[in-house]
């Protein structure tokens, strides 16, 4: 009798598979068939086709052909027949033992029913988990037999069945276990459901993602991950990054439910709300426990990368045998969109070539975008991609509940610890939820009071909204004490560390546990004087990194592949690469956002790392979002720019920085800073690492690549001010401000074209610095009275704020020699001169705009 309703329950799966076909059913058969399918079927995907016809490919012969519609239609029409037969096995009152049968196989008998009865009897239905009589069996397989002529005459597909043996012991199997124990659904539906009340409370948010996901999220904070949510600086926790950042809600629930104090049930449902910690997307500096500010796609994946290099190299600097003071893991999860975006690739294929072990990256393959299916955009074998990085590649086919093979999955990539680890997990966006799965419309959207019931009743989750079980806090918290266990036996460790490392012991100490500078650790910056050569402040810069990176074990950083234009090659260390990541210098190659968004990340790593990046100054539009992203998640990364002008030259307009410096100084939080020799220079880096240790705020610093004379009275203090007078005078007629390379032809213009008249000249190094100094300095620098004008090689836009002409350049360059460019573009002495004199005489706004130089 039992092999008969194996028999049957075998028929089940093929009409399930066929009515998977239908368009109009798309999402709710394959909630039922991915239910129980990773463990009666493993090998069985399901392939979209840019048509949206769907092509099964099915275990033995695994070939395919494509299903038009009209077939689909016709041949579920008649499978509906065997449908209605089969009910009758779901009938009260059976005596087969299926009672003991998976929740999996229930939900696809429910299911099926409720599909031959009408799509409000798909969650109505009574699941009854026994076979009937044998006359209703009958009844069942002769309609399945019907439904299988039908859907052979439609010529849509061909297969080969698997042997029977193989299917009964498959559903023997499955019927003995069930992809996820109880007490792992009701954590994973935990996290779910937290999402979906939160998001139906605030109408706003994304909750497909936190449905889909929640397993993944599951495994890492109740069993894989050391944290400790007393101590979330932890050194040597375990790092996590939702990349997909619009699914915040899934780490927001896991932080709660782990007993992160950030965010209580309250804070939960504030979610999106005015000075909730749960805002609309991760932010480091709102939400305790989160490790970096995600949103933009890609972001996260790449800061992931660089939190797995910061590990690489701070367990090559200070472990030692028997004891591993760094050896941890970063986990994070992406999605379809951040896998299309550029940054991936650039930062993936680096974490491939670099062979960082330690990050594993979970893609969380939906299939569904804000537009809809993927097919309409994205076909690629991502999976193929990245082995081509030189990645490891898993795939799990049912990431909504089998459990077991996601945490087979992350067993096998720890276990691979030469290379980064992605794996692909099939994941139904919006998991559970009866009208909205697998598709769009959950994307980016509350599922509404109705849905959300119906996703209860779908998922058997009987509490109310808010509601979590004591099982759940106790599993996820249970695990966290584990986590502050594990730090407790570190922290015996570092002891031990301290009696037999003394020196390691107190550098790791000083730089990455307490995150302070060493005591003069500026007095290696260089000093110059009026009479010393000049040069270009790129070359200043040079000499600046190699004088920090003697006496700053922390400071690290590198290049996008101009490391020998940029000159920011320490010379007191060697490159991280693979195998040799104690090293500090950086080989990022043409890799401009990538490299920000890693550096990014190594500061935000709260180990002490300051880190740099360099490119030419224009190429800093390939990693705006990345310099946006470090002001507004407060890293402390040091961008490093050269040939920060039209003295570029030859290279032309495409090489030449226009609006670039004046369009950063609009970004919140970041101090712009264009130093106009050697001591403006040292002193720029000087702010720039006291601002990263001691703040964690980053700072962009444009050099330039002509050479350029030693100024009067520059120097590093006056640096600080953001703007001093070069040349004093008191009660001035003009003052000029100059920055970078235009101060000292300020200075020429004062001495020459401007005898005879009272001349302040000032030099700005930073906007954003000057703005800070009290009122008082500034007043008195910049008198309101006293006719002021700007120069500087770049649009003329937000000049106001502190001059009321200008000389700039609102248009692009031009190819020819640097100089050529100057003289052309306006930015002689002479022409300063000339505009200073007419500013006197009360004209006012841009006297020199560069139009004079357009050809």
């Amino acid at each position: 009798m039992q092999e008969h309703a194996l028999a049957c329950f075998l028929m089940l799966y093929e009409l399930v598979s066929l009515i998977e076909l239908t368009q109009s059913c798309r999402g709710e058969s394959r909630l039922s068939l991915y239910a129980y399918g990773s463990s009666l079927f493993p090998l069985l995907p399901v392939v979209r086709t840019p048509r949206r016809s769907l092509t099964p490919v099915h275990p033995g012969n695994m070939s395919s052909t494509k299903i038009n519609r009209r077939s689909q239609r016709a041949a579920v029409a008649t499978a509906a027949v065997g449908v209605a037969a089969t009910a009758a096995l779901l009938a009260p009152g059976a005596t087969v033992g299926f009672a003991a049968a998976p929740a999996s196989l229930r939900t696809v008998a429910a299911s099926t029913q409720g599909l031959a009865m009408g799509p409000s009897a798909a969650v109505a239905a009574p699941v009854v988990a026994d076979a009937g009589s044998m006359a209703a069996m009958s009844a069942g397989i002769a309609g399945a037999a019907l439904a299988a002529g039908a859907f052979s005459r439609s010529q849509a597909v061909k297969r080969q069945g698997k042997a029977k043996a193989v299917q009964l012991a498959a559903v023997r199997e499955s019927v003995v276990n069930d992809t996820a124990t109880a007490v792992e659904t009701e954590c994973i539906n935990a996290i779910r459901f937290l999402a979906v009340d939160a998001i139906n409370k605030s109408n706003s948010g994304h909750p497909g993602a936190p449905m889909g996901q929640a397993p993944i999220g599951y495994l890492l904070f109740a069993e894989e991950m050391n944290y400790n949510p007393e101590d979330s600086k932890w050194a040597n926790r375990d790092r996590f990054v939702l990349s997909s950042g619009h699914g915040c809600m899934l780490q927001y629930s896991l932080l709660h439910l782990a007993g992160y104090k950030s965010v209580s049930i309250d804070d939960i449902k504030q979610f999106r709300q005015w000075g909730s910690k749960t805002p609309g997307h991760p932010e480091n500096f709102e939400t305790d426990g989160i490790e970096v500010t995600t949103g933009p796609l890609g972001m996260g994946i790449s800061n992931a990368v660089g939190l797995a290099a910061a590990e690489a190299h701070l367990a090559a600097v200070y472990n030692k045998p028997g004891m591993p003071l760094i050896d941890h893991y970063c986990y994070t999860i992406a999605g379809d969109g951040c896998m299309q975006e550029g940054i991936t690739h650039e930062s993936a294929s680096l974490a491939g070539h670099l062979g960082l072990g330690k990050l594993i990256a979970f893609y969380d393959d939906n299939g569904i975008t804000i537009d809809g299916h993927t097919d309409l955009s994205f076909t690629e074998d991502v999976g193929k991609r990245f082995e081509a990085y030189g990645w490891q590649v898993l795939t799990v086919l049912d990431g909504n509940t089998d459990v077991a093979g996601l945490r087979d999955a992350i067993k096998q990539a720890k276990a691979c610890t030469d290379k980064p680890t992605l794996i692909k997990v099939k994941t139904i966006i919006g998991y559970g939820s009866p009208n909205k799965a697998d598709t769009h419309d959950i994307h980016g959207a509350a599922l509404g009071k109705d849905e959300a019931a119906a996703t209860r009743g779908q998922l058997g989750w009987k509490h109310g909204e808010f509601e979590v079980p004591q099982q759940a806090y106790d599993v996820f918290r249970g695990h966290a004490a584990k986590g502050a266990s594990k730090q407790a036996e570190w922290n015996k460790m570092w002891a031990e560390y301290q009696q037999k490392e003394p020196e390691l012991a107190a550098q790791f100490k000083r730089a990455c546990m307490d995150r302070k500078l060493p005591d003069g650790w500026a007095d290696s910056l260089p000093k110059l004087t009026p009479e010393d050569k000049g040069k270009a402040t790129r070359l200043h810069s040079q000499d600046c990194i190699n004088a920090l990176a003697n006496v700053l074990p922390e400071f690290m950083g590198g290049s996008a592949d101009l490391a020998p234009s940029n000159m920011t090659l320490m010379k007191c260390t060697g490159n991280f690469l693979k195998g040799s990541y104690a090293e500090r210098n950086f080989r990022f190659g043409i890799r401009e956002f990538g490299m920000a968004a890693m550096c990014n990340a190594m500061s935000l790593d709260k180990t002490g790392i300051i880190p740099y990046c360099a490119t030419f100054t224009i190429f800093s539009d390939y990693m705006r979002s990345a310099i946006r992203m470090a002001a507004l998640s407060q890293a402390g990364t040091i961008f490093v720019t050269t040939h920060d002008s039209i003295a570029v030259g030859e290279d032309g307009p495409t090489h030449q920085p226009i609006e670039t410096i004046p369009s950063l100084r609009m970004i919140p939080d970041l101090t712009v800073m264009r130093p106009a020799d050697g001591n403006e220079t040292a002193g720029a880096y000087k702010y720039a690492v006291e601002r990263s240790k001691n703040e964690s705020r980053p700072t962009f610093m444009a050099f330039s690549r002509q050479a350029l004379p030693n100024l009067p009275n520059s120097s590093i203090e006056n640096t600080f001010k953001g703007a001093y007078a070069v040349i004093e005078c008191a009660d001035p007629e003009v003052i000029l401000i100059g920055t970078g390379s235009e101060v000292h032809v300020c200075v020429n213009a004062a001495k020459e074209g401007l005898a005879g008249k009272k001349v302040r000249v000032v030099s700005m190094p930073s906007w954003e610095v000057f703005r800070a100094q009290p009122a008082s300095y500034k007043d008195a620098l910049l008198p309101k009275n006293v006719p002021t004008l700007s120069v500087e090689a770049a649009v003329t836009m937000g000049w106001g704020e502190w001059a009321g002409a200008f000389v700039g350049i609102d248009c692009f360059g031009a190819s020819a020699p640097g100089q050529t460019c100057l003289d052309n573009f306006g930015f002689t002495s002479a022409n300063v001169a000339s505009c200073a004199i007419r500013c006197i005489a009360g004209e006012r706004g841009a006297l020199s705009n560069g139009s004079q130089g357009k050809h």
